[in-house]
């Protein structure tokens, strides 16, 4: 649309911001990927919490479940609106991932519980192949006391226990699987 004939309101007002980069499939990588979340949404002054602990969910799974030897995965971060949108991209797309149980004699496969608890909305993008991407939603919200985003004043926005509350994400290629509880 010509910028000189769109009226204000079509006109975006907020910022899109973004942050991309390629880590190796490794324990290594995958804290990298922590430290680079946390640093950037110091940066872009937003809240790290829980932010950070689903990028480290999303980029422990890369690391361990969608390792494949010489190909590293992709952590990226957009902000959009009042939306922070976490992808995970790893190169081993016949591998989907689902939430383990709660099983207390299993030591692994609660990652995508806390993912779940604390997104609006997570899903799963295939290809294109080989690859896959896990990606989680979450809204974000403004600090109540006008000043600098700080401590629990300014923190993500999160539903009462038991609901979720469901945002508009960009579209997603037909084949893709979500995983947003209505």
């Amino acid at each position: 649309m010509n910028q000189e004939t769109a009226g204000p309101e079509a006109q975006r007002v907020e910022p899109v911001r973004n942050f991309s980069v390629l880590l190796s499939p490794t324990p290594r990588g995958a804290r990298l990927a922590r430290l680079l979340a946390t640093e950037q949404l110091r940066s872009w002054e937003l809240p790290l919490s829980p932010a950070d602990q689903v990028v480290a969910e999303l980029a422990n799974n890369a690391a361990t479940h969608g390792r494949v030897r010489g190909r590293d995965f992709r952590l990226t971060l957009y902000v959009v609106g009042d939306t922070l949108r976490i992808e995970v991209t790893d190169t081993v797309g016949d591998r989907l991932p689902r939430a383990g149980g709660t099983d207390p004699g299993v030591e692994s496969g609660r990652g995508l519980l806390l993912v779940d608890a604390f997104a609006d909305r997570w899903g799963v993008t295939p290809g294109p192949a080989p690859r896959k991407t896990v990606w989680a939603e979450l809204r974000l919200r403004k600090p109540e006391h006008g000043g600098p985003c700080s401590g629990a004043a300014c923190g993500l926005f999160q539903a009462p226990p038991g609901r979720k509350n469901p945002r508009q994400a960009p579209p997603l290629p037909p084949a893709a699987r979500s995983h947003s509880p209505e």
